[in-house]
C-alpha cells in the first residue's frame, strides 16, 4: 500500500508522556483526565527541544493537534511552547483517544493477569477488553480523520500509545497486520517523535520511556 499523501506538508507525531496512571501500572484507555507525572512532564520538554532544533531556523506556522484528554493537551503545550506556536490555537479530536478499553478501563494490570493477554514482543494487546474496541475500530476512527484533513500547513499532533501506531501505520502505508486487521506501526519509546511526510516516516527522536501502555 503506498502512504498518504500529506500534500508535502509534515506531520509531526508523538504519544504523550508519562501519566500517573502509567506510572501506577493501571489501564488508561479513553480515560480523559489522567494527568502528567514529572517525568511525563520532563519527556514532553525533551520531544519539544528535540523538535526545535529539528526545525531550526525554519520557523513554520504550525498547526496544532491533539486527542482531547489532558495528558495529550498537556504534552503538546510544551512541545509547542519549544517550537513557538500557540498552544490557544490548538484543535482536539475524540478520534485521537487511546484504545477503548470498555469495562477494564482504569484497572490495574496486575488485577488482569489471565484476563487481558499481552504480545510482550510487539506490545500489542491479544484480547479486546468487555465493551472495548479492538485494533480495526481504532483504525476505521482515523480513517474518518484523515479523510477530514486538508493538510494545509505543517502539524504537531500528539495522540496515544496503541492509537499513533495505528495512525502511523495508515499515514504510511502498511498493509495489515497478520492478526488485527489492522495497518500497526512499530512502537517506539515514550518520549519519540516522528516526522510523516507524504507516506515516509522519520524519526526525529528516539525518548528513553516504556514502551506502549493504554
Amino acid at each position: 500500500m503506498s502512504g498518504i499523501d500529506t500534500k508535502g506538508r509534515r506531520l509531526f507525531i508523538a504519544r504523550h508522556g508519562e501519566t500517573i496512571f502509567n506510572l501506577a501500572g493501571r489501564i488508561q484507555g479513553d480515560h480523559v483526565h489522567t494527568p502528567l507525572t514529572r517525568t511525563g512532564f520532563a519527556q514532553a520538554d525533551e520531544m519539544g527541544r528535540a523538535l526545535a532544533r529539528h526545525l531550526a531556523a525554519e520557523q513554520p506556522v504550525l498547526d496544532l493537534i491533539a486527542s482531547d484528554t489532558d495528558r495529550a493537551l498537556q504534552t503538546l503545550s510544551v512541545i509547542a511552547e519549544h517550537v513557538g506556536a500557540d498552544w490557544h490555537q490548538a484543535r482536539s479530536d475524540a478520534r485521537l483517544r487511546e484504545i477503548d478499553m470498555g469495562e477494564w478501563g482504569g484497572a490495574w494490570y496486575r488485577d488482569l493477569a489471565g484476563k487481558l493477554e499481552i504480545d510482550d514482543a510487539e506490545r500489542l494487546f491479544l484480547t479486546v477488553a468487555p465493551g472495548g474496541e479492538d485494533y480495526r475500530a481504532i483504525a476505521t476512527r482515523l480513517e474518518h480523520w484523515i479523510g477530514e484533513q486538508e493538510f494545509s500547513r505543517d502539524a504537531v499532533l500528539i495522540s496515544h500509545g496503541m492509537t499513533s501506531r495505528v495512525l502511523r501505520g495508515l499515514l504510511t502505508g502498511l498493509g495489515p497486520h497478520r492478526r488485527f486487521d489492522a495497518p500497526i506501526a512499530e512502537g517506539l519509546p515514550q518520549g519519540s517523535i516522528v516526522q510523516i511526510s507524504d507516506g515516509v516516516e522519520l524519526v526525529i527522536h528516539l525518548g528513553g520511556g516504556e514502551g506502549e501502555q493504554a
